[in-house]
């Protein structure tokens, strides 16, 4: 039987789900994890502000949204310090990076980032046709000056860049991340992805500069502020490159809760400041647990400690599956050079209780004891 034909592109793609969730696991498994401490969620949730609202609001679902996101970039701008016209709103940063590659890439567009970054971003690039050019990590960080040398050499449409990183929770000061940004040809688009800004020193921020057209930076309220099943995040920068969104965005993508929820979420800095100072109390806890193991944390500026296993990838991945049979729900990167880590979000003092209690264990049948 015959079927629509699908685009080269897609037609070419590899069938397969990016991210086997918890919930996909729980579903195999057959029973829930007793640790969720692998998507590097907050556990501590939103503010109690935030959920009345929520709670106020919900009969009101029966409208649509507003399509322009109109109080949410209010308060997003008020809060930057930025004209309205200089933030974007969107289905969390992974739907606002879909959008940023639609407009610059085409197919056998070069793209740079790193290797054994934040995935989301290449599976856009794939989608869109692009050609994705990738910089190995030096010393568990993302490599400046890789890549630099990388977008210099293949004339690339973007690079992107997550500052503090994801999967290893390292981090480059402000003034080396706006070295790199100063040493960019003006054609080549910067995204710099601060989703755990907030978890990170203020040192590693740059001010806010709206006149750069090459500079894009994206936060979420998914890590820090509680919201990650709201699906909400937004960008801002120089307002010509902020309005192209307009050209392609889903407008009704961001819903009337999620709108709701943000500017709370956003209104509520005092709760913020409380779970920080609870995530940085949490990583404290698992670089102890994991010193306590034999294992080596790695000093991170997250919402999550990655751990090196002390061994190559295979190993690492015995010590997560065996956690996993343990009903304690972790992951770890995949990336060469990187693969001998296991990756652990902070949790709730119960979930760490178990991660501390079962690590042993995992380790223990690792390595056949």
């Amino acid at each position: 039987m015959k079927r629509p034909a699908l685009t080269p592109v897609v037609e070419a793609l590899p069938s397969f789900v990016p991210f086997v969730g918890p919930e996909a696991q729980e579903r195999t498994r057959g029973r829930p994890f007793r640790a969720r401490i692998g998507a590097n969620e907050s556990s501590f949730g939103p503010s109690p502000k935030v959920i009345a609202k929520m709670q106020q609001v919900a009969a009101d679902q029966w409208m649509y949204c507003d399509p322009d996101n109109h109080d949410l970039r209010e308060g997003l701008a008020r809060h930057l310090g930025v004209p309205m016209g200089s933030v974007v709103v969107g289905e969390g940063i992974d739907g606002l990076l879909g959008l940023a590659v639609r407009m610059y890439v085409d197919e056998g567009t070069v793209v740079v980032t790193s290797q054994g970054a934040y995935p989301t971003f290449n599976f856009h690039v794939a989608g869109s046709g692009g050609q994705l050019v990738t910089v190995p990590f030096e010393k568990d960080k993302e490599s400046l000056d890789g890549l630099l040398d990388a977008v210099r050499r293949e004339n690339a449409a973007i690079v992107y860049l997550s500052n503090p990183d994801n999967p290893m929770g390292t981090w480059w000061e402000a003034d080396e991340v706006m070295r790199l940004a100063d040493a960019l040809p003006e054609t080549t688009l910067f995204i710099l992805d601060e989703a755990y800004g907030e978890t990170g020193p203020a040192s590693a921020s740059p001010a806010i500069d709206i006149s750069r057209p090459n500079f894009l930076r994206m936060r979420t309220f998914s890590k820090a502020y509680g919201l990650a099943g709201i699906r909400c995040g937004y960008a801002f920068g120089e307002q010509e490159l902020i309005q192209n969104f307009e050209k392609i965005r889903n407008h009704y993508g961001t819903s009337r809760m999620a709108q709701v929820a943000g500017l709370a979420a956003l209104e509520d800095q005092a709760w913020l400041q409380q779970v920080v100072a609870k995530v940085a109390a949490g990583r404290q806890r698992l670089n102890d647990i994991a010193r306590s193991n034999g294992l080596v944390p790695i000093a991170s500026a997250t919402n999550f400690v990655t751990m090196d296993c002390g061994a190559d990838g295979a190993f690492a991945l015995k010590v997560m599956q065996h956690l996993l049979s343990r009903d304690v729900f972790i992951r770890k990167p995949m990336a060469p050079g990187l693969d001998r880590c296991i990756r652990v979000s902070v949790g709730l003092d119960h979930e760490l209780d178990i991660f501390a209690e079962e690590l042993p264990g995992a380790l223990a049948a690792a390595r056949g004891d």
